[in-house]
Formats: structure tokens, C-alpha cells, sequence
């Protein structure tokens, strides 16, 4: 299982290095996406089918489910990892995560988010003060 946080520092040749906990997990070939709130999400190239969540069985002539994939699949990046973990950041998502030298690792059970540690900071602050009311809304049904 993937969990925790850990902080990384971006190279000048737009490198970083996975944790090793968690390509102890996702293993050496990896895929890279656009995520929400403006993070990237890290699967292993075997649980790729993880970002078809919530479209899958619904038809393609469905828009949301084209736009999802659109978002997901289509902006996705293989990655192979090094001998000591590192892997080049494509520029078009670092520059959607706004990624300049500083970064975050979360991992979240079956993926992993990458962040600018700045927005990390950030959205963790804003989660902090709203996770109550996030905890009750899981609870109404539907």
C-alpha cells in the first residue's frame, strides 16, 4: 500500500527521485498524469486501468467519460526509472502542477500524487480546517 509523504528536490535536468518505499511498490516503469487540483498521479504501469475509474462501462459516445479520459489518458507520460530511482518530469506537467525546485510525494493507496511542496503546504492547511464537513458529506447518501 502506498502511504505517507516525502519531500524531493527537482534537478536542474528536471529529474527526481521516486521514494524508494514507493517504487518498492509501483516498480521501475511508471506512468505520469495530469491529476486534480493541479497535482500530478503516479501508477505503476501495470494499474494504469486505475485512472479509468469511474468511466469504465459507460459508453465513449458519453462526454464526461471522453473528457475524463481526455484529461487522464491523454496527457499521461511513461516513465522508466534509473538505477537510483530518478525519472525526467516532462515540462508540459510541471508546468500544470506549477513544479519549480520542491516537491511532495503523497502516496494514497493505490497511487501516487506528486505536488509543488509550496501548494502541498497549501492544500493541506485548507484540508485541515474543511475535514470535518468533507468526513459528513461522505457519510449522506445519495
Amino acid at each position: 500500500m502506498l502511504l505517507g509523504q516525502y519531500e524531493a528536490k527537482i534537478s536542474e535536468k528536471h529529474q527526481a527521485a521516486l521514494p524508494k518505499k514507493f517504487r518498492e511498490v509501483l516498480g521501475e516503469k511508471l506512468i505520469i498524469t495530469k491529476g486534480f487540483e493541479n497535482c500530478l498521479l503516479v501508477v505503476s504501469e501495470e494499474s494504469w486501468k486505475t485512472l479509468l475509474e469511474g468511466t469504465e462501462g459507460k459508453p465513449f459516445t458519453n462526454k464526461a467519460t471522453r473528457e475524463l479520459q481526455r484529461f487522464l489518458l491523454g496527457n499521461a507520460s511513461y516513465v522508466e526509472l534509473d538505477s537510483k530511482g530518478r525519472f525526467v518530469l516532462p515540462e508540459y506537467l510541471r508546468t500544470f502542477a506549477s513544479i519549480e525546485t520542491e516537491l511532495v510525494f503523497a502516496g494514497l493507496q493505490r497511487f501516487v500524487e506528486i505536488w509543488d511542496k509550496k501548494k502541498w503546504e497549501e492544500q493541506q492547511k485548507d484540508l485541515a480546517k474543511n475535514i470535518e464537513s468533507i468526513a459528513e458529506k461522505l457519510e449522506e447518501k445519495e
